[in-house]
């Protein structure tokens, strides 16, 4: 009686959370689906993904649909939205009572930007030798949309290794997702490829502004809405959860590997 009164109650994921869930479960089906027509591409050799997809348009439409929709509701406050991309707008700020603003992983901002720039030249070097093809790139921009949700909801080389943030909320460079997610499109010479890389842009040179605008919005010391009491999203808890059932799924197969040596 005593244990499962100290076990801690499990916490249910928040509607933020079970969103975030839900884009990254269709953004992978989309990038499958892209994946066996550029293999489909490559097995008949007869017309490039691009002219593929032109032909029969459902996919790209579909596809096109989903990531404006998703980027024009970023220009506007929501509630089923991240605290890390809405702490930008005025009603969110709630103030501290402190003027004190520190933006601790401003620095470490432009670092992020010069190696996603540079990174991403590379594919573009290639691009224009004729290396890679305008299908390659379009499977980089939706394999990174699959891995910007794995960054959110499981594990972020941005926040471990240059920016040390907290957590997603606190995150300095939150809304240059789409902008990095669709930064091989400028590669690509396609209207509905450059339309979704110009509406990123807008996306990132709106977040910008607002930051040097207003940079008290951004930081938990000046913004109470920052802080853990007042999120909406209670992902970090759920990382826990999942950090905690790896390491009982490396006990066990520790366990059953000693069992079988015996």
């Amino acid at each position: 009686m005593a244990a499962e009164t100290n076990r801690k109650p499990r916490r249910r994921l928040t509607v933020v959370s079970t969103l975030h869930y839900v884009r990254l479960v269709y953004r992978s089906v989309l990038f499958l689906l892209l994946t066996l027509q550029y293999v489909r591409f490559r097995l008949n050799q007869q017309v490039s993904l691009t002219d593929l997809m032109e032909q029969r348009p459902l996919l790209l439409t579909i596809a096109w649909i989903i990531f404006v929709v998703e980027m024009v509701l970023r220009f506007f406050p929501s509630r089923f939205e991240s605290p890390g991309c809405q702490k930008q707008f005025a009603q969110n700020y709630i103030k501290s009572g402190s003027t004190d603003i520190v933006i601790e992983d401003n620095n470490a901002a432009i670092l992020v930007a010069l190696v996603w720039i540079v990174f991403n030249a590379v594919f573009g070097a290639l691009h224009m030798t004729r290396i890679l093809d305008d299908g390659i790139m379009i499977l980089l921009c939706s394999a990174y949309s699959v891995c910007d949700m794995i960054c959110i909801l499981f594990f972020c080389p941005f926040q471990t290794w240059f920016l040390k943030n907290k957590c997603c909320s606190t995150c300095r460079i939150y809304n240059w997702d789409y902008a990095m997610m669709f930064t091989p499109l400028f590669f690509v010479q396609k209207t509905y490829t450059w339309s979704l890389l110009v509406l990123s842009i807008a996306l990132l040179i709106r977040w910008e502004l607002t930051f040097f605008r207003h940079p008290e919005r951004f930081g938990e010391r000046t913004n109470e809405y920052l802080r853990c009491r007042n999120c909406t999203e209670k992902l970090c808890a759920h990382k826990k959860q999942l950090s905690s059932l790896w390491k009982h799924i490396e006990e066990y197969t520790a366990k059953r590997i000693r069992f079988l040596k015996k």
